[in-house]
């Protein structure tokens, strides 16, 4: 008797109350650094981020025609965008178990059966079997409605209510890597084009020298071993131009494919050489804290985590018996205009249980796979915490430090123009060898080069440590996606 009481109270207190069982969603307390372990970097402030449009701070009137149209075209945004309006439809399907389905229903048919009819006299009765022929035409109402009593549909849309903010945040995380992608990619273009500009200006000098050596050679003011010495230099000089126009045409090509066009249909545009985008003011980074409201990413986890945990109780609900209404109504004729009569009339309702006695454990299974999954969940959300963390603090270094190797190499560029005009006036004066104007030459061009590339570094990087703090995911019209929630 106890044990029925027990069994009715578990049942009984739920359906009074109608409570969703299993774990409510809260979100997962993770310690994050109040500051940056790194030292201050250079060019970086401390103040949050006043806006996410961080490609306006270059001043580069190309690369934001590129970003806007970039974000208009480029079809893995699209790809991200169609995700979310699946997502939005399949929680318009979950959350329409939470209302009564009503499906009509209408057939005709004609039937022949055998009857059985008594003939004959009352002293001589006889039974003949004739056939009868008949109409049979029905129309009605079927109606079904699942009492969420223990929160299994509860459960089940808060899931896909998650899924929809997942499949959000994943569109501003790809949101986030295409405009880091476009920046980046722009900003070696530039870099490219720089480079080898100063390797033709490089291979004219290196041929003006050759040229005067082979003079001075003719004179018997200068050996054979300088003519060839300059002619091994300028070669040398001249193998960098295909590495550099391979990387003209690879960062055309993919600039191309990001704005959702085929690769070189931005060769007009693009081939004209320009600056390097030059690093705006000081970048605001705000506090590590600021990621967990600022990375997409991060953001996202948190909702595949909030998902998991609400199927978790929607697994759990199916341990619970589950309370049906049902009902269905019409009227049934042998004529067709005899429909509109009263007389076929037909109705049925009432309550229905369904009760799980036996499943060979599949049910507490399916508990134990969600819970998994839960925990998975959760360490991914940790895991995108630590990552984000890493991957801020590995960009600060980075464009601080390279920004000090910008500059000195800078200083390197200068010494070594002075150098090549002093060893170039000391060899006409016969002071030094020849080979001393070629050394200068080699350094004077390595220089520009690395300092060039250093240029290229710390745009990049700065790109990097705005893709790192999610810069560009809340940017207003950038993207939007208008169809309504269901």
């Amino acid at each position: 008797m106890k044990g029925l009481i027990s069994v009715v109270a578990i049942t009984c207190i739920p359906l009074l109350a109608g409570c969703a069982v299993g774990p409510n969603y809260k979100r997962p307390q993770v310690a994050v650094p109040n500051q940056w372990t790194v030292a201050p970097a250079r060019g970086t402030s401390a103040k949050p981020p006043q806006t996410d449009a961080w490609w306006s701070s270059f001043q580069d009137p190309e690369l934001n025609s590129l970003i806007q149209r970039a974000v208009d075209r480029n079809l893995d945004l699209k790809v991200a965008a169609e995700r979310v309006l699946e997502a939005r439809a399949a929680r318009g399907i979950v959350k329409s178990s939470f209302y009564p389905s009503v499906q009509g229903t209408a057939s005709a048919s004609r039937f022949r059966e055998r009857a059985f009819v008594a003939t004959g006299s009352a002293t001589a009765p006889r039974v003949s079997v004739v056939p009868v022929e008949a109409n049979s035409f029905q129309g009605g109402l079927e109606a079904a409605w699942e009492l969420d009593v223990f929160g299994r549909i509860r459960r089940a849309t808060q899931a896909a209510t998650a899924d929809v903010t997942a499949a959000e945040e994943n569109r501003r995380d790809v949101l986030v890597i295409l405009l880091g992608d476009v920046g980046r990619v722009y900003a070696q273009l530039r870099g490219f084009q720089r480079r080898l500009e100063i390797a033709n200006k490089n291979i004219k000098t290196q041929q003006d020298t050759l040229d005067l050596t082979a003079a001075r050679s003719k004179a018997g003011l200068a050996t054979e071993l300088d003519v060839s010495r300059a002619a091994a230099q300028l070669e040398f000089t001249k193998a960098a131009v295909p590495t550099l126009l391979t990387g003209i045409n690879v960062s055309i090509h993919r600039l191309s494919v990001l704005l959702g066009e085929e690769p070189g249909a931005l060769r007009s545009e693009l081939e004209k050489t320009e600056p390097i985008p030059p690093a705006g003011p000081d970048v605001e980074v705000g506090l590590p804290s600021d990621l967990l409201k600022r990375r997409p990413d991060i953001r996202r986890t948190e909702a595949q985590l909030a998902a998991a945990t609400a199927r978790i109780g929607e697994a759990k609900a199916d341990l619970f018996p589950r309370f049906l209404l049902t009902g269905t109504a019409g009227r049934q004729a042998a004529q067709l205009h005899d429909l509109t009569l009263g007389l076929g009339n037909f109705f049925s309702a009432g309550p229905g249980i369904s009760l799980p006695l036996f499943t060979g454990g599949r049910i507490r299974s399916n508990i134990a796979v969600q819970t998994s999954r839960q925990r998975s969940a959760l360490i991914n959300y940790q895991s995108a915490i630590l990552n984000s963390l890493e991957e801020v603090q590995n960009a600060l270094v980075s464009y601080s430090q390279e920004q000090e190797r910008r500059d000195r190499l800078n200083q390197a560029v200068e010494h070594s123009q002075l150098a090549v005009d002093l060893a170039a006036e000391q060899y006409r004066a016969g002071l030094v060898d020849f080979l001393s104007v070629l050394d200068a030459q080699r350094e004077l061009y390595a220089n520009e080069d690395q300092f060039v590339q250093s240029q290229t570094s710390v745009t990049t990087n700065l790109v990097a440590l705005y893709r790192a703090l999610g810069g560009g995911w809340s940017v207003a019209g950038v993207v939007s996606v208008n169809t309504p929630a269901p």
